[in-house]
This record gives C-alpha cells, structure tokens and sequence, in this order.
C-alpha cells in the first residue's frame, strides 16, 4: 500500500480539519464538556495526534 496517496486505505481526515472540529466542539460546549462530549473530544485528540504523525511521516 502507498503512503504517498492520502485516501489509501479508510478515508482519513487531516489534522488542520480535525482541529476544527476540536476547537467546535469546545467553542459549543461553552468550555464545559458533557460526558458524551469529552468522549467524542477523546477520539478527535486521537485521530489528530495519528493526523500530525501521519502527516509528519509523508513530509519525510
């Protein structure tokens, strides 16, 4: 499988969209996550750190 293609494999969101997700959800919950909401910003923060490092690997 090639890495230099960025839809190989699962459709992968970058780590510049997922940000803006994370700073949504916090700009919506008013700075006071909900249950449900900490655990969506938990699989956010992980898909973007696996984004940066993904992303860091294919500039290399």
């Amino acid at each position: 499988m090639s890495t230099n293609h960025p839809h190989s494999g699962p459709a992968r969101r970058t780590a510049a969209v997922l940000n803006e997700q994370i700073r949504g959800l916090w700009l919506r919950a008013g700075g006071s996550l909900s249950p449900d909401e900490a655990a969506k910003y938990q699989r956010l923060v992980t898909e973007w750190a696996a984004a940066i490092r993904d992303e860091m690997v294919e500039a290399a």
